[in-house]
């Protein structure tokens, strides 16, 4: 059978790059995944995709802001035309089909574990990246939902939250997944 002829534009492989570079982040984090499996996994060499990135640290800040851009894509989409509360809650219900993606969840978690490694290995660009991308993300979402600062920090405390269950494989129907709605406002 002859090779198909098709090739990619150089974006196109870019794009490639990234896909692959969030599922190996995902599952390695950042020091534990080699730039050699990433080629592997998109079908080039790793001197190629150097020519498509300037070095790991690029590659990385680019799975990250996929990884937190898809997120805020899923949040404007479930609460379009809302603003407050329905638009904290439709947030709320998408994040849990989202987070059922463990390439998602886990693209979000190395994130926020990648910054204490890179700031030991002097890697400070990394931690940069993640502060941005969080902070975006933070500003959008507190905006959506009507722009209250103590509303908007209850809000991502609660999804950190959620992110930890999942991550550690808590059934939803757990004792501690039900007792979200008991919790009253300290308030």
């Amino acid at each position: 059978m002859a090779k198909s002829s098709i090739r990619m534009s150089a974006e196109e492989r870019r794009e490639s790059v990234v896909r692959a570079a969030l599922i190996e982040f995902a599952r390695g984090g950042y020091h534990g995944t080699s730039t050699e499996a990433i080629a592997r996994r998109v079908g080039v060499s790793q001197p190629y995709l150097f020519r498509l990135f300037p070095g790991k640290q690029a590659i990385f800040a680019a799975a990250a802001e996929r990884c937190v851009e898809e997120t805020w894509r899923v949040f404007d989409e479930a609460s379009a035309g809302l603003t407050g509360a329905e638009a904290a809650d439709a947030i709320s219900g998408a994040y849990m089909g989202l987070v059922e993606d463990s390439d998602q969840l886990m693209m979000q978690m190395q994130i926020y574990v990648s910054v204490f490694a890179a700031r030991s290995a002097g890697e400070e660009e990394i931690g940069e990246t993640a502060r941005r991308l969080w902070e975006s993300l933070f500003e959008r979402v507190r905006m959506r939902i009507g722009g209250d600062m103590r509303d908007a920090t209850r809000f991502f405390a609660h999804g950190m939250l959620i992110n930890t269950l999942v991550a550690l494989g808590y059934p939803q129907d757990h004792r501690i997944w039900t007792g979200f709605d008991e919790c009253e406002d300290p308030e």
